[in-house]
């Protein structure tokens, strides 16, 4: 070998032992051992680490817009009327959703989730991997997981988010129970058209509660979570619909792997399409009205304000659907659709409010407030700012008899007892001078108390105040239902001027109507309120009280009360009606409200049409509404009031008022009234029905008993007691209870009434 071969020798040798040291080198630092080592050691900062976050993170409260729910409120039948809330949601407890929907929810997402620790690693990993890459929401989370995210966790995309829902994912699966779990993932997640939660969805798609859900509804259900718009079947593309197919039998197949579904019943499972969506069960212009008063009935009995509108009550009233439906039509027909407010500007001052009560239940059936919002924002059915006039009237008969009150003349007060109807006669004994003119300044002579409530008279009625004391009388219509607070204790009060509503004068005649037993007209059946998962019902006061009337009583106004239909100021808008009625009808001051107050056996409704200017609400005429001249009691509202009543009863009108009492129009009467011998004899009875069995006139030399006033040189003008209201007048005297130039409290000085010395 040559020099230069030998050269080439060397150097190969010496590039070979550097190779190799450079290799022992690395090899030092590097080996399998170390490596290994190194694998375990960042294991196990990893496992301190997690346990250190798992010792660290609790399971927070759940987040606020998570707990966010709708109140339901329903019709008396349990039909939806309207959902209140921030969202479409109402958490329902895991007993109502049937447990093939509940198979239906794990089969589709979660085969394993009886069985797993709530965390799926490997799709969990998958997932964070995914979102470091920016590749956005990915799947592979548990029930549980979901869960977590949808109730405890905001919706952002970060790994210490994630990390987050595995750590807490851990410990609720250790905490809850599975079915727990499960329900709160049905009632926290999103399936599309606003709809938060498996009941919401339920209605929202199928038109039905949640434990009225097929398999395949329920399978259907559970396909939407994957994409709920793209899968939405009345919206999907084509493309779209095949998709959520194949999920839904995706869905299926793995019931049936699961031993949940029998194969058999799998074959025969069809798609069930979805309803065409509709507007989200709001609050309309009229069930506006009936949620502000439920809600008010609510907080005035205990329930917590903050509590009730964080959501998740359900809340059924005593409204009967079909009931509430008449109503609206029959003023819609007997009144607003006579209005033309561009034609006459006094139409659009016209309101009418109504309350439907059943007598039995003390339950509200039915409840028109107005035009709803934001037309009309107050509830007439609930206004207590205007007089109900003659309506009022009854309640002092009650009180009369009550108080087993007597005449200035020693006569005890029954329909029977015979008083001085002289337009403008001053009241005798009362502590401030009152003469209070009849309607279109009718006179009438002496007249039975029956003849008078049909007639509504003033002069008899203002007399009887002073005989039976005001006091009295507003105790007795305080304990009727009435505010005492609005009720000043003059004589004026005796013609209805102080405030009421018609929910108020609903009540005291269902108090009539219920044989004296008092009623609280209620417009709630039932509050209920998930805690702890259970569904808790709020203790509710009856509407039905003590008895706060003598049935006597009470059924001797009921069928005094029938005289007015049938043969006083009403019977013109209530005639020939299929069932047996009795009420009241009522005027106000300058016509500013009219009323009519009627009830059968089996409803009592109060009808109450306001003036009410649109600009400032301030208190106006009804005068010329609709065309006509004077709008009376007699008139729209009395229509309304017959109109409804008919609807509302539908064919169940033959009842008829069991009554205990032998006075009243109820009673066949004799011929003429027989005058008491001495002033503590009281005739006999001598209310009438009709016109023609009406008392006969009394002479001017009528003993003082007779005519009620205690002054037997009263003057008293011959007049058939029995005798019409005059033309264009229907309520015999209502004026709202001030004479012409009388002071605020209904009084004149006594040098302004004529014929007072």
């Amino acid at each position: 070998m040559g020099r230069a071969d030998a050269r080439r020798a060397r150097e190969g040798s010496a590039r070979r032992a550097k190779r190799n040291d450079k290799k022992s080198g690395i090899r030092r630092f590097f080996t399998w051992k170390k490596l290994l080592g190194a694998f375990l050691g960042v294991c196990l900062l990893g496992i301190l680490g997690f346990i250190g976050l798992y010792l660290y993170v609790d399971i927070p409260k759940g987040n606020s817009a998570a707990k966010l729910q709708s109140n339901v409120f329903k019709y008396s039948d349990g039909k939806v009327m309207a959902r209140v809330g921030e969202l479409n949601r109402e958490s329902v407890p895991i007993t109502r959703i049937p447990k093939d929907v509940q198979h239906a929810f794990v089969a589709a997402e979660n085969k394993t989730f009886y069985d797993d620790s709530g965390v799926d690693l490997k799709g969990t990993l998958r997932g964070v991997l995914n979102t470091l890459r920016g590749q956005g929401k990915q799947g592979g989370s548990t029930i549980t997981q979901q869960y977590v995210k949808n109730y405890y966790l905001s919706q952002e995309q970060t790994v210490s988010r994630k990390l987050q829902e595995i750590v807490i994912s851990l410990k609720v699966d250790n905490k809850f129970k599975k079915d727990e779990i499960l329900a709160g993932y049905l009632n926290t997640s999103y399936y599309g058209r606003g709809a938060y939660g498996i009941q919401a969805a339920a209605q929202a798609y199928y038109g039905v509660d949640v434990e009225k859900l097929t398999v395949s509804q329920g399978a259907y259900l559970a396909s939407l979570l994957q994409a709920p718009s793209q899968y939405d079947w009345t919206s999907a593309t084509p493309a779209g619909q095949k998709r959520v197919k194949e999920r839904w039998a995706y869905t299926l197949d793995n019931m049936v792997d699961m031993k949940w579904l029998p194969a058999s019943e799998r074959a025969k499972q069809t798609f069930d399409k979805p309803q065409a969506p509709k507007p989200l069960r709001g609050v309309s212009p009229q069930t506006s009205y009936l949620v502000k008063q439920a809600k008010q009935e609510l907080f005035a009995q205990g329930v917590d304000e903050s509590e009730f509108e964080a959501g998740g009550w359900t809340v059924t009233l005593g409204i009967d659907k079909n009931k509430q439906k008449a109503l609206e039509r029959s003023v819609k027909r007997k009144l607003t659709d006579d209005l033309d407010p561009k034609k006459r500007k006094v139409d659009a001052d016209a309101q009418l409010g109504a309350t439907s009560v059943d007598p039995k239940t003390g339950h509200i059936v039915a409840m028109y407030g107005g035009a709803g919002y934001p037309k009309h924002y107050t509830n007439n059915a609930t206004r207590s700012d205007y007089q109900p006039a003659s309506t009022f009237k009854p309640l002092i008969l009650a009180s009369a008899m009550e108080n087993n009150a007597i005449t200035q003349d020693g006569v005890p007060i029954t329909p029977n007892t015979i008083y001085d109807g002289r337009n403008r006669r001053p009241v005798v004994g009362g502590d401030i001078a009152f003469a209070p003119p009849n309607e279109d300044e009718h006179q009438y002579g002496k007249i039975s108390v029956q003849t008078a409530t049909n007639n509504s008279v003033n002069a008899v009625f203002a007399q009887m105040g002073a005989d039976v004391g005001l006091e009295k009388i507003k105790k007795t219509a305080v304990s009727l239902g009435m505010d005492g607070s609005k009720i000043d204790a003059k004589p004026a009060m005796t013609l209805g001027t102080m405030g009421a509503s018609p929910l108020q004068m609903a009540g005291a005649y269902a108090t009539l109507d219920n044989h004296g037993k008092k009623v609280t007209p209620t417009l709630v059946k039932k509050a209920v309120h998930p805690v702890d998962g259970v569904e808790t019902a709020v203790p509710l006061k009856d509407p039905i009280g003590e008895q706060v009337l003598s049935r006597r009583t009470a059924d001797t106004l009921t069928s005094v009360l029938t005289g007015v239909v049938n043969d006083g100021t009403a019977t013109q808008s209530v005639k020939n009606t299929a069932y047996e009625a009795a009420g009241k009808t009522g005027t106000s001051d300058d016509n500013k409200s009219a009323w009519f107050v009627g009830y059968t056996p089996k409803l009592v409704t109060a009808v109450g049409m306001f003036g009410e200017s649109p600009k400032g609400g301030t208190q106006v005429t009804l005068k010329g509404t609709g065309g006509g001249g004077r709008v009376n009691g007699g008139g729209y509202p009395a229509q309304v009031w017959a109109d409804y009543t008919a609807s509302a009863l539908g064919g169940n009108t033959g009842a008829e008022f069991d009554l205990e009492t032998d006075l009243g129009a109820g009673v066949p009467p004799t011929p003429t009234p027989t005058p008491s011998k001495t002033p503590s004899e009281s005739p006999t009875p001598s209310g009438t029905p009709s016109k023609s069995a009406s008392p006969t006139p009394s002479s001017p030399s009528t003993s003082p008993s007779q005519s009620g006033s205690g002054k037997p040189s009263d003057p008293a003008t011959p007049t058939d007691p029995g005798s019409s209201p005059p033309p264009g007048g229907e309520d015999g005297g209502d004026t709202g209870g001030r004479p012409t130039g009388g002071n605020a409290d209904g009084g004149k000085s006594t040098d302004s009434l004529p014929g007072f010395n």
